[in-house]
């Protein structure tokens, strides 16, 4: 890495702004979620209520992103993959589809909740990387 491709923070957590940040993210993601017809398949694999949903999201992002490690402190390590196989109690069935709407979903969240475009494209990579893992068909 260059000098000058050193992030201007010591961890994304502390780039995006900290919780306050990490909320209003996981918040506009699900609300997008509940309104583009864009995400519908998305939206569908979810269940009647997203409550559940945006307060795991938020927990994991936290520590994911460098800051506060909430959902290992309650549920220890998030085994993602695992707990979102169709078998495992909220799990879903996840394919090309459902991660191509769920990244196009965070990625319009990112710049609707002022995400820093460097900051945003190397979340991205990370986000699809992550994605891609947790297909289970």
């Amino acid at each position: 890495m260059q000098i000058q491709d050193k992030p201007p923070f010591d961890t994304p957590f502390e780039w995006i702004g900290g919780e306050a940040a990490v909320h209003a993210l996981v918040e506009r993601f699900y609300d997008l979620m509940d309104l583009e017809p864009a995400y519908a398949q998305l939206r569908a694999v979810h269940g009647s209520s997203l409550d559940n949903a945006r307060q795991r999201l938020f927990w994991f992002l936290c520590g994911w992103l460098g800051g506060p490690q909430h959902y290992t402190d309650r549920f220890g390590h998030p085994m993602l993959r695992a707990r979102h196989l169709p078998q495992s109690i909220g799990g879903h069935s996840i394919g090309i589809r459902e991660r191509d709407e769920w990244l196009a979903c965070m990625d319009q969240a990112m710049g609707e909740t002022g995400v820093p475009e460097d900051l945003r494209e190397r979340l991205r990579g990370s986000f699809f990387q992550t994605a891609d893992w947790m297909r289970n068909r």
